[in-house]
């Protein structure tokens, strides 16, 4: 046979092995999906189980791009471990406290060893055999130590690979090229530029010398296991920023996006015009999904965090690293014990009992507001051309508090629905029947709070006895409203002319003055933390016990509550 048809059969005949019947595919079809979003939804999970990818193409049945034949882009990246990630990571850790957010922070510590290209769906596990092949061609020659030295410039900071090591791995990376381009007829290309380690990109200038002296902390001499990586990523959305749902969120409208914690939404930066301020649209990673999203519910994620990891290959393990973790290995196989915890003395046990008996704290969410049920547009529903109320359905209030601003304050802190009133009512009858006994009460200054505080003190017959105690500190997290200043809320007099039995005396930890709007969580968390230590250290006027009633998003959950605190 020709060396020409060798060749030829050789391609062909790697083609038809690889190409077999998937074992990942097969479920997929049973359950009655297509064959181009099976093989879609395989792409985007990193081909791991069939669960997954079901899982996948449930979210995604609402996807208006499902059955678009855009594939992945995918790229292979050189990756450490051990005891140098570990430095890697602490220097991420440090440089973006000390000197702010660079571009090297969107993506996890890497060479690059080819650009992103792109694969078609049904050629992926070509991709797994080429790297499989390109890395048994060099695990021979593969340095155990990789020589990593450090190089600094006005705008960027690394490591560069020596050239012998280099060598080796440029051959590995041009390797896997190869057969990607015989197995997949996918063109790779492999990176022509002097290997490096990014630490910092695009920098202040300022910063440099703080970043240098943090880089010089690692110790690149340190043998580690290095691993190489194929990642894929959405290619429709490469220039996009991304953003990660903190909380949750359930569409009030119908041009709205659903929000759990941790989804991730591409935001196109140059799309913005036709939002609303404090609003964002986006398409969500998890449903495919197009829709409006407040930008407060959000945060700033990196680049690589919706990346999805396929395959690795890991080359020879440094000796230090494989006695280490032999060591390890035979200590578990030798059924050593770990060492013992220290048991809690019994006298600290029972002063933390006593603690517990003489104090308590009951929190309890606000009722349904009427913002939530009739949407953004609720005021517009139900006021005249002349700013007065009406009341256009049966879920809205009978009537709203008088403020001297008028009408218009209460799109931003807006009362209970009639639903909510019941929901109120029905909390303090349940107080009631538990036969808890509340000495204090305290509440955000938001108006829905107040009104639940009320409604639950008349059902335990105590809004007579007990006055309310509005504490600013404990008001939801600012970087909710929408506005760059914190919403206007009812003064202590506006509050009492409305009915409502406020403390005129009391001192609250948090003046509503010094709320500070957009606030970072962390500042939140140390807010609600010294309100919340101020209030359970006031001792009730009346026995041991005592109630406390606070409007906050509760720190544990992130969800709106209005606290009620119980010491007996």
């Amino acid at each position: 046979m020709a060396a020409g048809e060798t060749q030829l059969y050789a391609k062909v005949s790697n083609k038809l092995k690889v190409r077999g019947p998937s074992l990942l595919l097969e479920p997929l079809l049973g359950m009655g999906f297509p064959v181009h979003t099976a093989l879609k939804a395989l792409a985007a999970t990193g081909r791991k189980t069939a669960e997954e990818a079901s899982d996948w193409l449930r979210c995604h049945r609402n996807d208006p791009s499902l059955d678009d034949p855009i594939p992945q882009e995918y790229a292979l990246f050189l990756c450490p471990t051990g005891s140098l990630l570990e430095q890697l990571q602490e220097f991420w850790r440090e440089s973006k406290r000390q000197c702010t957010k660079n571009r090297a922070h969107e993506i996890f510590p890497h060479i690059t060893l080819c650009d992103f290209f792109t694969c078609e769906d049904h050629k992926v596990e070509c991709l797994y055999e080429a790297l499989k092949r390109a890395g048994d061609r060099v695990r021979g020659s593969f340095p155990l130590v990789v020589p990593l030295a450090l190089h600094s410039s006005i705008s960027y900071l690394g490591f560069f690979v020596s050239d012998s090591p280099a060598d080796v791995i440029r051959e590995f990376a041009t390797t896997f090229a190869m057969e990607v381009a015989v197995l997949a007829d996918c063109t790779v290309k492999p990176c022509a530029k002097q290997l490096h380690l990014t630490l910092a990109h695009k920098f202040y200038p300022h910063h440099q010398r703080t970043l240098e002296q943090l880089a010089r902390a690692i110790q690149p001499g340190h043998s580690c296991q290095w691993t190489a990586v194929l990642y894929s990523r959405d290619m429709r959305f490469v220039h996009y920023q991304t953003l990660r749902a903190l909380f949750q969120y359930k569409p009030q409208n119908e041009d709205e996006l659903t929000l759990s914690p941790g989804d991730y939404i591409f935001v196109d930066p140059t799309q913005q015009e036709e939002t609303s301020k404090g609003w964002v649209i986006g398409t969500s990673q998890r449903t495919g999904c197009r829709g409006f999203l407040p930008e407060n519910y959000t945060e700033q994620a990196n680049e690589s965090d919706t990346w999805v990891k396929h395959r690795t290959y890991t080359f020879s393990l440094a000796m230090d690293l494989a006695s280490r973790k032999d060591g390890e290995a035979s200590s578990r196989r030798n059924g050593e014990p770990h060492p013992p915890q220290t048991p809690r003395d019994v006298s600290s046990i029972q002063a933390l009992q006593a603690t517990i008996a003489r104090k308590s704290v009951l929190v309890v969410r606000h009722g349904e507001r009427v913002d939530q049920i009739f949407g953004k547009s609720w005021l517009q529903q139900c006021s005249t051309p002349d700013g007065k109320y009406y009341r256009p359905d049966l879920n809205f209030p009978c009537s709203l508090p008088r403020r001297s601003s008028g009408i218009k304050d209460f799109e931003n802190d807006p009362p209970l629905s009639s639903c909510g009133i019941f929901q109120s009512r029905i909390a303090g009858e349940a107080l009631l029947d538990s036969g808890i006994r509340i000495t204090s009460v305290f509440t955000s200054p938001a108006l829905r709070c107040v009104q639940t505080a009320k409604h639950i003190l008349e059902e335990l017959k105590l809004e007579k006895t007990i006055k309310i105690r509005v504490e600013p500190g404990i008001f939801e997290w600012t970087k909710w409203e929408s506005g760059k200043t914190t919403p206007t809320l009812m003064t202590l007099d506006e509050l009492q002319e409305a009915g409502f039995n406020v403390s005129m005396d009391y001192r609250p930890a948090f003046p509503l003055a010094s709320l500070m709007p957009a606030e970072s969580y962390d500042e939140y968390v140390n807010r609600c933390a010294v309100s919340v230590g101020w209030i359970t250290s006031i001792r009730p006027r009346d026995g041991n016990k005592r109630l406390r009633m606070e409007r906050e998003p509760d720190v544990r959950s992130h969800s709106n509550k209005t606290s009620v605190g119980v010491d007996g």
